[in-house]
């Protein structure tokens, strides 16, 4: 080992053992057999699959959750994770560096053996051993399939949590109309006194007023009603740089600065333009907030044969693991005065429009939010079974 390398925790183990007499070499294989024997009992006692993998994917370990969500067999000596989790993109994963490597990534993935499920997917590097990650899956089937009454119920106390806050933000419009039509009222009342640049100013704030009432109730009603999909053909980088247009003001008072690489040419779409931009809209809004001293967002674009991506990279605070385990469920928000609508509306979107999405993240260090859009007549990828360097194979859509 070269000086100054890091040293794994299995050579520190073996230079500790190395120190010791007979005897209490035997007493510490024992006493790590114990500890071994009490954690296997704890992780096969949880519901959520948990698996050790390193760099090449290659499974370490596994609980026995683990193997009855993947169907995992019992020789697993030629198996790579990439056979069983085959809609994650594993390709960025393995090639990117050690410090893109040790950010924690959420993802929701389908599968379809041994049972149709839907999992959450989580990857969290270890800080020490770097060339070691934990999977943790859970089955979020149950939550995919809700009946309708469920959904009525969720609704409606999702409408209850919101009622004080809905009412204050329809409030403030509502009072400054009040008070526009007031003064336009008592101007017109009053003979030979009426200004018109002091009328027209009024009316302006009257427009703006309602306005912004209408998108607040877009946005309510966005999130609590699926309502029917106008998809049309759309170029999502015109779509990202109307969304970045609106939101100027915010971003220049945030002191927060906007990078964008997009290609000269992006294919088109097939979606919803309004919704795809109120998604893109609470994306960029949470960057925006987490950086309260400013920072800077990276926005790319890329295209291959199969996807249209989107990164919306950011310099901000960085998610933790407890919050990334949590972040999309319904009406949970991690900021002070937050509904959780922001991200309710980012992840129904993604799924109106058969987006991917993962998030990649690292405390104090920013997150990374990566949206994959299928091409229209995509063609499908297929991974073979235990290549260590896992290269494409293609098979055209039928």
């Amino acid at each position: 080992m070269a000086d100054g390398e890091k040293k794994s925790f299995l050579d520190r183990m073996i230079e500790r053992v190395d120190k010791l007499d007979a005897n209490s070499v035997q007493a510490y294989i024992l006493h790590l057999s114990r500890e071994r024997g009490f954690f296997e009992t704890v992780f096969n006692a949880v519901q959520e699959g948990i698996l050790v993998v390193d760099r090449r994917l290659k499974i370490r370990y596994h609980n026995r959750a683990a193997k009855e969500l993947l169907g995992l067999p019992d020789d697993l000596e030629k198996i790579r994770l990439s056979q069983f989790l085959q809609n994650v993109d594993w390709r960025r994963i393995l090639k990117l560096d050690e410090e893109e490597w040790t950010k924690m990534s959420r993802q929701e993935v389908e599968i379809l053996y041994p049972q149709h499920r839907y999992l959450q997917f989580y990857l969290v590097p270890h800080h020490e051993e770097t060339e070691f990650a934990t999977v943790i899956l859970r089955d979020v089937t149950e939550s995919r399939t809700r009946t309708l009454q469920e959904l009525e119920t969720e609704t409606i106390n999702f409408i209850a949590m919101l009622a004080g806050e809905v009412a204050h933000e329809v409030g403030n419009p509502l009072n400054s109309l009040y008070l526009n039509l007031q003064l336009l009222n008592h101007m017109a009342e009053k003979d030979g006194d009426f200004d018109m640049d002091d009328a027209k100013e009024m009316l302006t704030a009257c427009r703006d007023e309602v306005e912004r009432l209408d998108n607040i109730i877009n946005q309510f009603l966005h999130a609590i009603r699926p309502g029917k999909q106008k998809l049309k053909k759309v170029n999502v980088k015109d779509l990202l740089i109307e969304t970045l247009n609106f939101m100027q003001k915010e971003i220049e008072i945030r002191d927060v600065e906007i990078k964008c690489h997009f290609p000269d040419v992006l294919p088109i779409l097939t979606g919803n333009a309004s919704r795809l931009k109120q998604a893109f809209f609470n994306i960029l809004r949470n960057a925006v907030q987490s950086m309260p001293q400013g920072g800077s967002i990276d926005v790319t674009c890329s295209y291959d044969d199969d996807y249209v991506m989107i990164e919306f990279a950011d310099t901000g605070q960085g998610i933790s693991s407890e919050r990334l385990n949590r972040i999309f469920d319904p009406f949970k928000s991690f900021r002070k005065g937050g509904t959780g609508l922001g991200m309710m509306i980012i992840e129904k979107v993604m799924r109106e429009h058969g987006a991917e999405m993962t998030i990649e993240t690292k405390e104090n260090e920013g997150t990374s939010v990566i949206i994959r859009f299928p091409r229209p007549g995509r063609r499908v990828r297929v991974l073979p079974e235990a290549d260590e360097n896992i290269p494409e194979q293609e098979t055209e859509d039928v």
